[in-house]
């Protein structure tokens, strides 16, 4: 049987989420996979790279990367590398006075989000490696070395022995603007710019537009490439504006999505994020039309509990012409997050049905 090809988009612990759920069914269905990373990041270790050294922000690319890491114990270890922030150390102060953060491991991002006890940017008096992942610092090496991100992106999949291949949705790194209704909490009506991903994530207006910088990036040709081959596309879970409608803002990739013979999914969040709130659920999908008016979408699979009243949701995601599929997806603490086993055994009957 043919491999199915798989191309997943997204950027951040979302996009990890979902490629850590095809991990889980990729030896059960002979999946291909593919994840398209969003290079928008400019918050963190990311943003420091960024602006210090340019080229891409390598942090969702890394977290990429280590939920396609293979299983062998040398490349867990090097994934949980790849995963350890550098703890902060007081300029002057030796090493061994540091409180050592311990050993990182692969599933650290996907309970605390930035990583093992590190901090994301490097606190004043403190030494500049503070906060900065390792994976970062060998992928922006890597990107210098081999001058592609793509081959470098390669060169650190073998040494993590992905199962999968991850890109950029571009080789120029992009900035998301936003035009937000009561980013000043002091004047609720009024619309104001909001610039840059990590605060248009953080904001707590209304999200009315979003725009890339530059408007028409680029895209990655092996991105497209793989669209136009892929079997399915697979959109979220993830932060709706800063991981996964910037995607079909790029209008090559655009094009390709909606020329592709692919089938579509959409998994939806568990729960609103600062950047939606007031965002309903299916709004969440009103939005992939409203920024892509062609895209037309098989199946929207999301948690029952996280869902509510499906009725509203139903309606949307047949405006898509998407049917509905609700399957326990989340974790059993009751936190909004999925887990990858769960929507691994949900996505196996959707990616195996024949078409």
């Amino acid at each position: 049987m043919t491999a199915r090809r798989v191309v997943a988009f997204g950027g951040g612990h979302g996009l990890s989420a979902s490629l850590r759920a095809l991990r889980h069914c990729a030896p059960e269905l002979d999946l291909d996979i593919t994840a398209v990373v969003t290079v928008g990041d400019d918050g963190g270790s990311s943003g420091r790279l960024r602006a210090e050294r340019g080229g891409l922000p390598p942090g969702d690319l890394r977290q990429a990367l280590v939920a396609l890491a293979g299983d062998h114990p040398a490349t867990r270890r090097s994934a949980g590398l790849f995963q350890h922030r550098f703890a902060a150390v007081p300029v002057g102060v030796p090493l061994s006075g540091a409180t050592d953060p311990g050993p990182a491991t692969t599933d650290d991002l996907d309970q605390r989000g930035a990583g093992p006890r590190g901090t994301e940017g490097a606190p004043a008096g403190t030494d500049g490696l503070a906060g900065h992942a390792v994976g970062n610092l060998v992928l922006c090496g890597l990107m210098e070395l081999l001058g592609d991100p793509v081959a470098a992106l390669e060169h650190a999949g073998a040494m993590l022995g992905t199962v999968g291949r991850v890109l950029p949705m571009s080789r120029q790194p992009v900035s998301i603007e936003a035009r937000v209704r009561g980013a000043d909490p002091a004047a609720p009506d009024e619309v104001r710019t909001v610039r840059g991903q990590h605060q248009v994530a953080v904001t707590t207006g209304r999200v009315e537009s979003l725009r890339l910088t530059p408007a028409a990036p680029p895209a990655c040709a092996e991105a497209v490439e793989a669209i136009r081959a892929a079997d399915w596309l697979i959109f979220g879970p993830g932060s709706w504006y800063t991981s996964v409608l910037p995607h079909l803002l790029v209008p090559q990739l655009a094009d390709a999505i909606v020329s592709s013979s692919a089938r579509r999914l959409v998994t939806l969040n568990l729960a609103a994020e600062k950047e939606t709130l007031g965002l309903s659920v299916a709004d969440h999908l009103a939005a992939l039309r409203w920024y892509l008016p062609e895209l037309k979408v098989d199946l929207v699979l999301t948690d029952a509990k996280a869902v509510g009243d499906p009725e509203p949701v139903e309606r949307a995601a047949e405006s898509l012409g998407a049917r509905l599929v609700l399957a326990p997806v989340a974790v059993i603490d009751g936190t909004p997050r999925h887990d990858p086993a769960a929507l691994g055994a949900a996505l196996v009957p959707v990616l195996g049905a024949d078409r």
